[in-house]
């Protein structure tokens, strides 16, 4: 089966997807999923085993009846009664912190794990949505970078873990497209901030917003002059959704192509926040990629979406939502 890149045609995105599975549905991403789906009419099976997930991310949907919270590890038999018309796989640690720590569970969730989504989709005929990343592209040498882009990718490396296990999951969601034909697409997800993002989980927006709350030194690797391409979440639901009721197969770069440096991120954190912190330079990881910026021009063509929520509106929000969890020394 050969991929097309240039169809089908974009299609509404505030619909009712039916009776959706999340897995990873109790962290950051997939607990603004399973609100947005909820709120567009969706019955929502959000799978989870809170290994860097937390209860407390869903806990204000539980009243709601189309809302099931399942403990699962879906790296081991997934089951689910009844139908399913989508599933959404987004199990997976996806913080540096935390994909260090747990190299073999992210190497799992990523296969076996993926391997058993698919095989849920397989059953149910339901659509498949595999959340993969940016760190697909390594350290980029195409910049942006598109969807034809095949990576430069340290598969060795520290953050080869998440990083392979991610392409692996791509190689074997095409292969359930093409051998038992799964209605499988799959987006590449680029940085996303927003609420609920944990304060230690050691990705930049929340560690320097923590810091600067704490009146104390935003750390930044290297001189800063590396570059990321923020994405505010609510803007990622809305492409991954349009992902799910769509039928293109991807992969689709889903991220905001405005480009900024880690030393002006820090700066407007600092601005945002009123703090008084200062910027100190630390080293930088091995493999911490130069630059990241995706080509949106898919994106835009097959599933009529871009990016809406400017960075000061998005920080403006982020911070808000920290100010609110945050012990802020007297």
């Amino acid at each position: 089966m050969t991929r097309n890149l240039t169809a089908p045609a974009p299609v509404p995105v505030h619909t009712s997807l039916g009776r959706v599975v999340v897995t990873g549905g109790a962290g950051f991403l997939g607990s603004h999923l399973c609100e947005e789906l909820l709120a567009r009419g969706s019955e929502v099976v959000c799978l989870d085993n809170f290994l860097t997930g937390s209860p407390a991310n869903v806990a204000h949907l539980m009243s709601d009846p189309a809302f099931h919270l399942l403990r699962c590890d879906v790296t081991d038999y997934v089951h689910v009664p009844g139908d399913v018309d989508v599933v959404l796989h987004f199990a997976s640690p996806a913080s540096p912190v935390d994909y260090l720590q747990l190299p073999i569970e992210t190497l799992k969730v990523g296969s076996v794990g993926t391997a058993h989504a698919l095989g849920l989709a397989k059953e149910k005929g339901a659509r498949f949505v595999l959340a993969s990343t940016s760190e697909v592209y390594g350290d980029p040498q195409v910049h942006p970078q598109p969807e034809d882009y095949w990576g430069h990718v340290n598969p060795v490396g520290p953050r080869g873990v998440y990083d392979e296990a991610k392409r692996f999951g791509e190689a074997i969601t095409t292969a359930y497209r093409t051998t038992h034909h799964v209605n499988t697409g799959i987006v590449r997800i680029f940085n996303t901030y927003g609420p609920r993002m944990r304060p230690n989980d050691g990705r930049a927006i929340p560690t320097f917003v923590r810091q600067a709350l704490a009146g104390e030194p935003l750390t930044i690797a290297g001189d800063g002059s590396q570059t990321r391409s923020v994405c505010y979440v609510s803007d990622l639901v809305e492409g991954i959704l349009a992902m799910a009721a769509s039928t293109h197969p991807g992969p689709v770069n889903i991220g905001n192509p405005t480009e900024r440096t880690i030393l002006r991120i820090a700066q407007d954190v600092i601005a945002a926040t009123g703090s008084d912190s200062t910027i100190e330079l630390v080293p930088r990881p091995v493999d911490d990629p130069e630059v990241r910026r995706p080509d949106t021009a898919l994106a835009r063509r097959v599933l009529g979406w871009s990016p809406r929520v400017s960075w000061d509106e998005g920080l403006a929000s982020t911070v808000e939502w920290f100010r609110s969890v945050v012990t802020v020394p007297a």
